[in-house]
C-alpha cells in the first residue's frame, strides 16, 4: 500500500473518540473474541495486527486473556517486563507492534490467581494507564467465553466493533451464537466472523481436507446477517510462527490471507464511518 492509498484509508477509518487517558490517541479499538477456547483466536489476533502494521498502520495489541496470556510468547518477548513513565505503563515493542499483557506483569509461567473484580481492575489499568500513544488500531485479544473480561471491556469503552473467531465444527458454531448475542446485548457491532482451521492442505496427496467439518462459519454468518471474512487453514507454518515468536507476514499463503483479512477490517470500519 503506497502512502497516498494509506492516507485515504486512514481518512475513512471510523474514529472512536476517547476524550482522555491512555486511549486518547487511539482511533479504533477492536475486540477479537470467541466464546470457545482452542480456536486459535490469539494467533488470528496477532497475525492480523502484524499484517496491518506491515501495511503501514500503527497497531497495538492488548492481551486481555489474564489467565492464559500468549501474546508475549508469540512475539518472542516472553522474558520482557513492563516499565513505567510518569506513573503510566509503557507498552513493550515487538514485531512492529505496541504490546501489553498480564504476561509482562506476572512473569513467565507465573499463575494469575485472581477473582473477577481484580481482573476487571487490571483490564481498566491496561486501558487507562498505558501510554498507547498514536494508534490506528488497538486489537484486544479476549479470553474465551462471555465472562468478566469481555463484559468489562464492552462496558468500559466504546469499541469500534468485534471480530469473532471460530472453527467449523458444530460445538464451536453454537458458542459463536452465544458470543454474538453477548456483544449484541452490550451494543457492540460484529464486524465479521473468521473461520480458523477450516482445512488442511496435504502436501503428500495434494488435496485439501476439511478435518473439522465444512461451511459452519459461513452458514451462521448468513443466518445472523454478519459479514463472513473468510477461511484460514490448519497450518504448520502458523504453529511454528507462534512457537518461535515471529508472525508470518506476506509471502506464504497464510500471510496473504491475513492481508486480505486486514483489508476487510478496514473496509468494515470505513463503512461505519461514512
Amino acid at each position: 500500500m503506497d502512502s497516498v492509498q494509506d492516507n485515504q484509508h486512514k481518512d475513512k477509518i471510523h474514529r472512536t473518540l476517547y476524550g482522555e487517558g491512555g486511549l486518547a490517541e487511539v482511533r479504533n479499538v477492536v475486540a477479537v473474541g470467541s466464546s470457545k477456547g482452542g480456536v486459535g483466536k490469539s494467533t488470528v489476533c496477532l497475525h492480523l495486527a502484524a499484517s496491518l502494521a506491515d501495511s503501514g498502520y500503527k497497531v497495538g495489541v492488548l492481551d486481555a486473556d489474564m489467565f492464559g496470556p500468549s501474546i508475549p510468547l508469540m512475539t518472542g518477548v516472553q522474558g520482557e517486563s513492563i516499565t513505567s513513565e510518569n506513573d503510566q505503563l509503557v507498552p513493550v515493542k515487538a514485531c512492529g507492534l505496541s504490546l501489553m499483557s498480564m504476561g509482562f506483569v506476572a512473569g513467565r509461567n507465573a499463575p494469575v490467581m485472581w477473582r473477577g473484580p481484580l481482573l476487571a481492575q487490571a483490564l481498566r489499568q491496561f486501558l487507562d494507564q498505558v501510554v498507547w500513544g498514536d494508534l490506528d488500531f488497538l486489537l484486544v485479544d479476549l479470553p474465551p467465553g462471555t465472562g468478566d473480561i469481555p463484559l468489562s471491556l464492552c462496558q468500559s469503552i466504546a469499541l469500534s466493533g468485534a471480530l469473532i473467531v471460530t472453527t467449523p465444527q458444530n460445538v464451536a458454531i453454537e458458542d459463536v451464537s452465544r458470543g454474538i448475542a453477548m456483544f449484541g446485548k452490550v451494543e457492540v457491532e460484529i464486524l465479521g466472523i473468521i473461520e480458523n482451521m477450516s482445512y488442511y492442505n496435504c502436501e503428500k496427496c495434494n488435496k485439501r481436507h476439511q478435518i473439522f467439518g465444512e461451511g459452519g462459519a459461513l452458514s451462521i454468518s448468513k443466518q445472523l446477517g454478519v459479514n463472513f471474512y473468510g477461511n484460514l487453514p490448519l497450518s504448520l507454518s502458523l504453529r511454528k510462527a507462534g512457537d518461535e515468536g515471529r508472525p508470518l507476514i506476506g509471502g506464504e499463503e497464510e500471510g496473504k490471507l491475513f492481508k486480505l483479512l486486514g483489508e476487510k477490517l478496514i473496509n468494515s470500519l470505513s463503512s461505519i464511518g461514512t
